[in-house]
């Protein structure tokens, strides 16, 4: 396989898929239109809503009929005639102690769970689509970088092995330059396998075979730098009134009251009610009676259930405080690792500027003209490439932690 590759690789040169330029609305858009996960999820709100209208039907009546097989007064089968012999009922289950009206309520209950783990499954899959967005976006930045250097790198060390061969210039330059040549597509590739994931990502977010090249503005990125003001009760009070994870809890607590009702009243017997018609067997011809049934609650009385409800409801509420002190720590945490990373970029902001590239094409130029040492043009060439990718960095990392900053309280604070 990697022959068959390698020969393809020859013949036709690398291959290159199909690529497709897309913002950041573009491609929330389309993630939202189809993202299979999202679909699938979508099935489950459908299904509650299914056991919702399930809930509130009650169980059919039953209809029963008792035909005479064989009279032997008159040696006759089947004698169902007006001398023979027929019974008719019907009967129907009365549910009493509010059971249906606690079924209903708990399915319309499990029904808003359903959707709000749909909204908690979008925040998290939203977080992982932009993240991968962001990080492909800055990496490419990168590798823009690196390419450019090793053009150039490339394109000496070809004019130094003329010169090497000719004995114009020693050995040690052109090996100087290979070896720096290497370091940087050692770099280099680190990068392109992140974002070989990053991609793969952004795919199957999108369900698309297509790679995505992003386009962020200087506008997209500048909004994450702005200053706000560290609030945790604010902070707190949109996580509690935005996160669907936060109001699942919430929910859970009220499920597990509904339910402890339900199983009670589950502990009530159900009366049967009907009626029937008896044409000779009863103490007079053509009987009508009416039939009234109900369980005695001598040895199940539902106790194991309503005990397991209580207790459910106990541990509902143990997790619930959990996480109240958890959002505390999420929110200060995220806020603190987005603040950090915008500090650092705005003290090496001034510095990143047009005059950055301008040094380096300077350099560039003096160095051939050999107005510059060769240690000294592979040193900047280290470092300027060097801080042109902690510069990408940096500006991820300010992205990425606003990101999750969002996610955090669900809400665009950027």
């Amino acid at each position: 396989m990697r022959k068959l590759c390698a020969c393809l690789l020859v013949l036709f040169g690398p291959v290159v898929l199909a690529q497709n330029t897309i913002t950041l609305q573009d491609c929330e858009s389309q993630f939202l239109k189809n993202n299979l996960f999202l679909l699938a999820s979508q099935y489950n709100i459908d299904a509650s809503k299914a056991l919702t209208i399930q809930s509130g039907i009650w169980d059919n009546p039953t209809i029963t009929a008792e035909l005479n097989a064989y009279n032997p007064e008159r040696n006759q089968y089947f004698d169902i005639a007006k001398q023979g012999q027929k019974v008719f009922g019907i009967e129907q289950l009365i549910y009493l102690g509010g059971k249906k009206r606690n079924e209903i309520k708990l399915a319309q209950t499990n029904e808003k769970l359903a959707e709000l783990q749909f909204n908690d499954l979008l925040r998290t899959l939203k977080l992982q689509l932009r993240k991968s967005f962001f990080t492909v976006y800055y990496n490419t930045k990168s590798l823009e970088t690196t390419d450019n250097q090793l053009a150039h790198i490339e394109d000496l060390i070809n004019s130094y092995s003329v010169q090497v061969q000719k004995g114009n210039i020693p050995l040690r330059d052109l090996v100087r330059l290979q070896s720096l040549y290497l370091n940087f597509k050692n770099e280099r590739m680190e990068v392109v396998n992140d974002n070989i994931e990053e991609q793969a990502n952004l795919k199957l977010l999108l369900n698309s075979a297509e790679n995505v090249v992003p386009e962020v503005t200087k506008e997209d990125f500048n909004k994450y730098t702005k200053t706000i003001p560290f609030d945790l009760k604010a902070f707190q009070d949109d996580a509690i009134a935005n996160r669907p994870d936060y109001l699942i809890k919430q929910k859970d607590i009220e499920a597990n009251e509904i339910n402890i009702k339900w199983q009670k009243s589950l502990s009530i017997p159900d009366i049967t009610v009907g009626a029937n018609y008896d044409q000779r067997s009863g103490a007079f011809n053509k009987e009508a009676n009416l039939i009234l049934g109900i369980p005695l609650p001598l040895w199940n009385k539902n106790k194991g259930n309503i005990k397991y409800a209580q207790t459910i409801l106990e541990q509902s509420k143990v997790e619930k405080q959990n996480f109240d002190l958890q959002l505390q720590t999420e929110i200060t945490s995220a806020w603190n690792k987005w603040d950090e990373s915008r500090k650092n970029y705005v003290v090496i902001k001034p510095t990143v500027n047009s005059d950055f590239e301008a040094v380096y094409n300077g350099i560039l130029t003096n160095f051939q003209k050999r107005n510059i040492s060769l240690l000294e043009f592979t040193d900047f060439m280290e470092s300027y490439n060097q801080a042109s990718i902690q510069i990408n960095e940096l500006k991820k990392k300010v992205v990425l932690s606003g990101e999750e900053l969002n996610s955090t309280i669900n809400k665009d604070l950027f």
